[in-house]
């Protein structure tokens, strides 16, 4: 940067009178920044658009699967009997009563000070004859460490069982399947594999003061107790998968009186796919509303502010196009049958009464037709904002690529502005250094010319 002399020789303000040369300099560059803020402005909105429709394609693709708007609710006669159904549920009803609950083992060993004067193997048996062995060095303690270490299904833990008669402590060893069923019943022997297929192994829980607390059950259900046809269910748990296609129960207490789990369809949670579906489009047609609308300025003088798509085609053409999957006939059925309205602002409204009433008529007619609603909208939603090919993802993509462009411009306008002041600093650096030379030489002939000698008349 040139050395600046402020106006030493002329009095001028010369460092403002350059920079208000350079803001006339930058007004190009000026320009373009509010293009770049403009156009980055537009972007933003656009996005916002665009994870709306993303938003909406994915629910309206979600409820156009097969089976999505097969809802089924699970009702029981007994609050110890909780039901639940899946999409693949149909209608009916099913009597049982709970005959028993299902349980885990849990056995303990007899009292004891240690578990052995030295290293010992144990063999787990589960009750489809499986054996583990597990090493360890005899303690109560290490026996516990190394059965859990196993990770069979087997938790181990020491007890405390007293003091013998001559003070010293004394335990158990309480071991406990993690899972109930007869399936995850188990034995415990002192000896290896080996020794237990050779029957010289020892049953911990047949040893004096051992004792199975608790013993490995299955849940049982009674189905058409005392006719011809009874038939007992059996579960590892206390939950009874698919014991009608796609409903699950669950119970928790033993009963003597029938209960009853009625399936039917679940109206309510279908009204809810619809109006999910519904609000999603009004959430995409109120922000394109929002942004195209032109509100007046702050004050009566001051000119109206233009929404970021006023007069944009291409979003107008988009948001239509939303709209006639939504609103159009399905069957040369109107929409407006399913609750389903196209307002007069252009926008879609949703009557959960008619739907509901819609539905209870004809339940696989209201189906489809939702069904077809949601593939047409997730269809014109993707057209707009696939992540590759996307109407609304090509023109982003364009808009960020102009946006790059600008900014581009406005860098190498930095450079020229930068040297442009340069330049203007040294001359008029250059510019007072010679007008102090004048006044130098001026100074010097003033005084050269005030000491000739005058001449009398």
């Amino acid at each position: 940067m040139a050395f600046s002399i402020d106006g030493i020789a002329s009095g001028l303000d010369t460092t403002n009178m350059i920079n208000q040369l350079m803001q006339l300099e930058a007004r190009p560059q000026t320009l373009l920044k509010a293009k770049a803020t403009s156009t980055q402005g537009f972007i933003t909105v656009l996005q916002q658009l665009n994870t709306r429709l993303s938003s909406l394609t994915e629910l309206a693709t979600k409820t156009a699967k097969p089976q999505a708007l097969d809802l089924y609710k699970a009702a029981s006669t007994s609050d110890t009997v909780t039901a639940t159904a899946t999409s693949s549920a149909g209608a009916g009803t099913l009597d049982f009563t709970v005959k028993q609950l299902a349980s885990s083992q849990s056995s303990v060993t007899g009292v004891m000070t240690a578990f052995s004067p030295g290293p010992t193997t144990l063999t787990l048996r589960a009750a489809d004859g499986t054996t583990t062995e597990v090493a360890t060095t005899g303690t109560l303690d290490d026996v516990v460490a190394q059965v859990n270490k196993a990770d069979v299904g087997i938790t181990a833990t020491k007890v405390s069982a007293g003091k013998d008669a001559d003070g010293v402590a004394q335990y158990r060893l309480q071991f406990t399947a993690k899972e109930s069923g007869t399936e995850h019943g188990f034995s415990v022997f002192r000896g290896t594999a080996a020794d237990v297929t050779a029957g010289t192994a020892t049953n911990l829980f047949t040893e004096t003061g051992a004792a199975t607390v608790r013993t490995a059950r299955n849940a049982e259900v009674v189905l058409w107790g005392g006719t011809a046809a009874e038939q007992t269910v059996t579960s590892s748990s206390n939950t009874f998968a698919d014991i009608l296609p796609g409903v699950s129960v669950t119970v928790s207490k033993t009963t003597t009186e029938p209960v009853s789990v009625t399936v039917s369809r679940d109206a309510e949670a279908t009204s809810a796919k619809a109006k999910e579906l519904v609000e999603a489009l009004r959430s995409v047609f109120s922000f394109v509303d929002t942004n195209t609308k032109v509100t007046p300025g702050a004050t009566a003088s001051a000119a109206p502010i233009s929404g970021r798509f006023t007069g944009d085609s291409a979003v107008r053409g988009i948001a239509q196009s939303v709209l006639t999957a939504a609103t159009a006939p399905i069957n040369g059925r109107s929409t407006s049958e399913l609750g389903i309205t196209l307002t007069r602002s252009g926008t879609v409204e949703f009557d959960a009464e008619k739907f509901a009433k819609a539905l209870a008529a004809n339940p696989d007619q209201v189906k489809d037709a939702l069904t077809q609603l949601s593939v047409r909208v997730a269809d014109a939603g993707k057209a707009a904002s696939d992540k590759y090919d996307g109407e609304l993802t090509s023109r982003i993509k364009s808009q960020e690529s102009t946006v790059r462009n600008l900014n581009d411009q406005v860098s190498g306008w930095d450079q020229r502005l930068e040297k442009r002041r340069a330049t203007l600093e040294r001359t008029y650096s250059a510019l007072e250094v010679q007008l102090s030379q004048l006044q130098s030489q001026g100074d010097w002939l003033s005084s050269q010319l005030a000491g000739l000698p005058t001449t009398g008349s």
